[in-house]
């Protein structure tokens, strides 16, 4: 049961991040994640799809991860892996999210994008299945670099962007202040919804253990 409760939530919350990703895309002129800057330039300079390009890139990753630390390679990376862009495409194709405007709307749109995928990454990640293909490359970078996190965080994510400035991809104002949004929202949901599952387990352990 505690299983089945866990990867619910893994999967809701992969649904969740992804149409906050898909809401930034559809105002990209703002400025999006500096990895979705990457997914769209690949997207626009090659083809595919960008949910294609997030799931090639974040096979990249966990190949990267797999041979540095195996530890942040669990069952549940693969899924994100795959999922999150999927579900971007999916959304993409059914066109029911609203379209950039070119006014004050965008904005709106943008940061409401925004703190979804901060609510979708806390719940999902609250879940405790596996790391996301790029928060284990982080994180294994750091083991092996002894650098923070963060650190890490700030020169891969420096990097990408660079990458994906070069190649075209869309960078503006809310680029640089996305993680400064999203992370104190991806915080407080983390929280919230890691003790909520971690109650319910005890809950769920304390009924088994009486019966």
């Amino acid at each position: 049961m505690n299983k089945v409760i866990r990867w619910s939530v893994f999967f809701v919350g992969l649904m969740i991040f992804s149409l906050g990703i898909t809401m930034t895309i559809n105002v990209q002129h703002l400025g999006i994640h500096p990895w979705d800057v990457l997914n769209v330039a690949m997207f626009e300079k090659v083809g595919l799809s960008i949910g294609s390009w997030a799931i090639i890139i974040s096979g990249l990753l966990i190949a990267i991860s797999w041979i540095l630390d195996k530890r942040y390679i669990k069952l549940g990376t693969f899924f994100n892996a795959i999922l999150i862009g999927v579900f971007v495409d999916v959304y993409m194709w059914l066109d029911f999210l609203p379209q950039a405007s070119q006014t004050w709307v965008d904005i709106v749109l943008i940061l409401v994008g925004i703190v979804i995928m901060g609510i979708g990454g806390g719940i999902y990640n609250a879940a405790g299945v596996g790391s996301g293909p790029r928060d284990g490359f982080m994180l294994s970078i750091s083991d092996k670099t002894r650098l923070s996190v963060s650190w890490v965080r700030i020169i891969t994510e420096s990097l990408v962007l660079i990458i994906g400035l070069l190649l075209g991809g869309p960078v503006f104002v809310v680029t640089f202040i996305f993680t400064f949004i999203q992370s104190p929202i991806f915080q407080v949901t983390y929280e919230k919804f890691k003790g909520i599952l971690e109650k319910l387990e005890t809950n769920y352990n304390q009924k088994r253990a009486v019966s």
